[in-house]
Formats: structure tokens, C-alpha cells, sequence
């Protein structure tokens, strides 16, 4: 297959020099011409908890002439219509899309291109853009893994080899639930990354400062309980049931999944999320297609999502000027909090 991962920034970068080291013939597709030329001058360096330097091909794309027939889908999601749709000159007819985002991505890939020609792929490893070429890996070699899957579950031959390509980087689980694996990392972007984009810390700050993890904690609370009401069974995480774990009914064990919270993202607590690095870099970032799915399923079935809600209007208020990223941001959810309506 002809491979393009289009939007190559921090992940994309880093998988694109994975496939890359290992023979795999794939194009790094970005609007940045500064780091397009660097990648194609210098080879994408990869630091943090590996230090690699892979020779890549990088393209603007205005340069793209090439058909492919698997796009691996790294973009902010909020423009995914009119990419696919400027896109399509560059599919193959049956050009399978594999969207890496975050959120619920699926639903508006297959409405371009169809949910036959749809996979998704959840990403369980960071990383960090710094500067044109390089890219740092935030998580531990030993903590990454795709999880791999269809919206209704369909098992095929190409959805076999997009598996076998992705493997060379890291261990791919097919998901029968792929949904209910959605579902599952949007808990932890819910979380842990709308916490680092309000507070401006990294995933392991959030969770242990005692204040910004109650908001963590009451994040994912409503998230287990939205997904609950929309019957979605929440999958593991690397074998972890996030559910069973953090979950609560009473106060002994509200008290326990408190504790087990940065435990939990001990692998992944250097990352900063990518919805943060947005809001440094002055662009608006996926807040309403992570903390805003949560709230619009917990209208559409009964749920009230505070903490999720006054995420989305502090990041909303971060792009705005209202605020900046601090840890001085948790005090809003406390007078939310102080005036009962949480």
C-alpha cells in the first residue's frame, strides 16, 4: 500500500519515523513547510524516551500527487470534513482512512468516505513537538500499544495489514468493542488531558496535586456514567479495567479509585496534552471533541456533566484571553462547587 500519515506533528512524527526505520514506504503530511524541510534535509529526530534519527519523506499538502490507500489520520478533528473532502483527489476508490484522533472521530470520517473504508485506532503513548524535525516521546518503549477496530467490529484483510503495519511499532490489539475502547480513552483525554490544557501542567502534575486530581476524579466519574447510560461497555486499558478500578458508590471507594488516580497515568505522566500545546501556540485546540462529547451524550441521556461542562468553558475562555493555563484555574471549579451546583 501507498501510505500517507496526513497531519505529521508530534505523534505523526514519531510513528512516521517508526515505519520508516522499519522499511515501511510512508509519506509525513503537513501544512508546517518549516518542518517539512526540515524532516526531508535532517530526518525526523525522535528524543525523550528514545533518541533516534530516521531519514523521512515530508510533504506540504499542496505538494501531494501520489494516490494512497491507507491515510492514517492525525489532524485536529474539527476539520475533518473539509480535509477528506480536499482529500479525496489523493484516495484511491477504496483508500481505507485510519483516524488516530481523539474523541469520537469515526463518526465524522465515515460520513466522507464511508463506514466500509473507516477504521480507528487508539494511540496509548505520547508526544511532544519541539521545534521543526523533532519530536519527543513522552511515554515509556514498554507502555505503547494501538488498540485497532472498525465501528461495527467488521474483521477483514485490510484491516490486518493496517494492524501489521502499525506493529512496527509497537504491539496492536484488534478491538471487537472498538467503541467501548473509544470510549475508554476518552475517559483518560477527558481527564487527563483537559486537566493539563486548564491547570498548563503535564498529566502526572495534574493528577497529584490534590485539588486538580478531585476535578480528575469527578471527570471521570461522569464519563463512567454517561457511557453507562448510553449502554457502552468502557474496554480495559492495557489490561486494566478503569472502570472497576475507578468507579465508585461510596465513600470508602471514592476514597480508593482518589488514591489509585496517579498510579494509574504513572507511564504516561510526563505528557503535556496536545489540546495545552494548541493553546500555547495561540490555536484553538479539540476541547468540544473530548470534554464536549461527554457533555453532549449526558444530555442526550440524562446525565449531568459539571466538571466536563466547566472544562470546556475554561479552555474556551484560555482561547478567548479570558484565562491562562494555571494551576490557579482549579479554583473556578471550587467556586462552582461552593455554590451547589456540582
Amino acid at each position: 500500500m501507498k501510505i500517507a500519515i496526513y497531519g505529521a506533528g508530534s505523534l505523526g512524527t514519531v510513528l512516521g519515523a517508526y515505519l520508516s526505520k522499519a522499511g515501511v514506504s510512508v509519506d509525513l503530511i503537513t501544512r508546517n513547510k518549516e518542518h517539512v524541510e526540515a524532516l526531508n534535509r535532517d530526518g525526523a529526530k525522535i528524543i525523550g524516551k528514545v533518541n533516534m534519527t530516521v531519514p523521512v519523506h515530508a510533504l506540504t499538502p499542496e505538494q501531494m500527487t501520489e494516490k494512497y490507500e491507507l491515510v492514517i489520520l492525525l489532524t485536529k478533528q474539527l476539520e475533518n470534513k473539509s480535509i477528506l473532502e480536499n482529500l479525496k483527489k489523493n484516495m484511491t476508490d477504496d483508500c481505507i482512512v485510519c483516524t488516530m484522533q481523539n474523541g469520537l472521530p469515526e463518526l465524522s470520517v465515515s460520513q466522507v468516505v464511508g463506514e466500509d473504508r473507516t477504521m480507528g485506532c487508539t494511540v496509548a503513548w505520547g508526544a511532544t513537538l519541539h521545534g521543526h524535525g523533532v519530536s519527543e516521546l513522552t511515554s515509556e518503549p514498554d507502555s505503547m500499544s494501538f488498540g485497532l477496530g472498525r465501528m461495527n467490529g467488521k474483521k477483514d484483510e485490510k484491516l490486518m495489514y493496517v494492524k501489521s503495519v502499525l506493529e512496527k511499532m509497537c504491539p496492536v490489539v484488534i478491538e471487537d468493542n472498538f467503541m467501548g475502547v473509544r470510549w475508554s480513552k476518552l475517559l483518560i483525554n477527558a481527564a487527563f488531558s483537559g486537566m493539563s490544557a486548564v491547570t498548563g501542567g503535564t498529566f502526572g502534575e495534574a493528577a497529584g496535586r490534590k485539588d486538580s486530581r478531585v476535578c480528575c476524579q469527578n471527570i471521570i466519574k461522569e464519563c463512567i456514567d454517561v457511557a453507562a447510560a448510553a449502554g457502552i461497555k468502557i474496554e480495559p486499558v492495557q489490561g486494566k479495567d478503569i472502570v472497576k478500578l475507578l468507579d465508585y458508590s461510596n465513600p470508602l471507594k471514592k476514597k480508593f479509585a482518589y488514591i489509585l488516580i496517579p498510579i494509574c497515568i504513572k507511564k504516561h505522566a510526563a505528557l503535556r496534552a496536545s489540546m495545552l500545546q494548541d493553546l500555547e501556540k495561540g490555536k484553538k485546540c479539540e476541547v468540544d471533541a473530548i470534554n464536549g462529547v461527554v457533555c453532549e451524550y449526558g444530555k442526550k441521556y440524562g446525565v449531568k456533566t459539571p466538571y466536563n461542562d466547566k472544562v470546556c468553558d475554561i479552555i474556551h475562555g484560555i482561547e478567548d484571553g479570558k484565562y491562562k493555563p494555571s494551576f490557579d484555574n482549579v479554583r473556578l471549579f471550587q467556586a462552582f462547587q461552593n455554590k451547589g451546583k456540582i
